[in-house]
């Protein structure tokens, strides 16, 4: 394409930008317009006086992350073509993934387990891995939803995992076959004394059915309860409303705080799991996660044992843009029962036990263990 028209046809997209931008921002903006002008003027020397010729699609997307970028929020976020159709794919449930559960060590994104059975087992990942890209991303900046998602596709196809086993080896390359994965939500055992023990590892349509088929398998052996939350990277909401329902009185469960338009409470009916209960959680427990984990701390209901959780409390949508891209923009924000906003602070434990480094001792469990045992007795 000739200079010239190149140049026509990226002003044509940046004069778009800008007049959408000046038809839905506030008055404030206009008290601001220099800056404006300065973007249009950076364009033309750009143009002018760059040494390279100058990709214009890729000049609008850079101004358009930029706007994203400046709101300083990690869960706002421009979705190029590709990941945004990723994205979709995932929520009309048409993607299959490799089996392993994954969050934030201090190491970076590391592999917590990998499922039995699945195409990350069968491939060789470990409990430990750190995962440094998933396909060639970087994932030291990366949010874990952002990074589940990448992970994540079409059944069939591949996905290249770089892994570091040991700090001080070479980092291992992975191809993984995403397949339709299949696992449980809700695991858990009945341990001696009439302890159960329950993980969830995310939170889905499908937990809360999960859930209470688990403890009704206990039977009338139940006398306590551990809720492990570690390393649960959230999900539903609605999910997250429906366990935290069994464990809490009468009450707000959680509070949706919108800068626009009507805030809205989700409440606890008046029945509940009558046991002592402890809630383990850690740096990864986030989002819905922490929504359970902070009305059972505000209610009185449970004792928190681990580490401060990741503090994601933030609502997304996900608005879709003329050119096959997406925009994943924070809407609102989740508040505690008393009001708490856990954003970026996270819910602390009543009692703090350090996550194990070597996955092979537990201290934090051990600890739940022992506090319920001694209350049972």
């Amino acid at each position: 394409m000739p200079r010239r028209q190149s140049m026509r046809w990226f002003f044509y997209g940046m004069g778009s930008l800008l007049v959408g931008a000046v038809i839905v921002l506030n008055f404030a903006v206009f008290t601001n317009f220099k800056q404006l002008g300065n973007l249009v003027q950076v364009v033309r020397l750009v143009h002018a006086e760059y040494l390279e010729a100058m990709d214009s699609e890729r000049m609008i997307e850079g101004a358009i992350r930029g706007v994203v970028e400046a709101l300083d929020d990690p869960y706002s976020v421009y979705l190029e073509p590709e990941t945004y159709a990723r994205f979709m794919e995932q929520v009309k449930g048409s993607f299959g993934g490799i089996g392993i559960l994954v969050g934030y060590r201090d190491e970076g994104l590391t592999v917590v387990r990998p499922y039995e059975g699945t195409p990350a087992a069968e491939a060789g990942l470990r409990a430990g891995d750190v995962i440094l890209a998933v396909d060639g991303k970087d994932t030291r900046d990366m949010d874990l939803e952002t990074a589940v998602m990448l992970m994540r596709g079409e059944v069939g196809t591949q996905v290249r995992l770089t892994i570091r086993r040991d700090s001080s080896g070479e980092p291992l390359e992975f191809m993984v076959v995403r397949r339709q994965i299949q696992v449980p939500t809700v695991e858990g055992e009945l341990k001696d004394g009439g302890i159960g023990y329950v993980v969830i590892s995310q939170f889905t349509e499908k937990t809360g059915g999960e859930l209470a088929y688990l403890l009704n398998s206990f039977e009338s052996g139940l006398r306590g309860l551990i809720l492990d939350l570690r390393d649960n990277p959230g999900g539903d909401l609605m999910a997250a409303v429906e366990v935290a329902d069994l464990f809490l009185g009468t009450g707000p469960i959680v509070h949706i705080d919108y800068r626009t338009g009507e805030d809205e409470t989700y409440y606890a009916e008046k029945h509940r799991l009558e046991v002592p209960l402890v809630v383990l959680i850690n740096r990864t427990t986030a989002s819905a996660a922490e929504i359970v984990a902070g009305a059972v701390k505000d209610t009185k209901s449970g004792i928190l044992i681990g580490t401060q959780t990741y503090g994601k409390g933030v609502v997304q949508n996900v608005f879709p843009l003329r050119n096959g891209a997406g925009l994943k923009l924070t809407t609102a924000r989740y508040l505690t029962p008393l009001g708490y906003d856990l954003n970026r602070k996270g819910i602390k434990p009543h009692i703090e036990v350090e996550d194990s480094a070597d996955f092979e001792s537990d201290p934090q469990l051990e600890k739940a263990l022992e506090i319920l045992k001694a209350g049972l007795k």
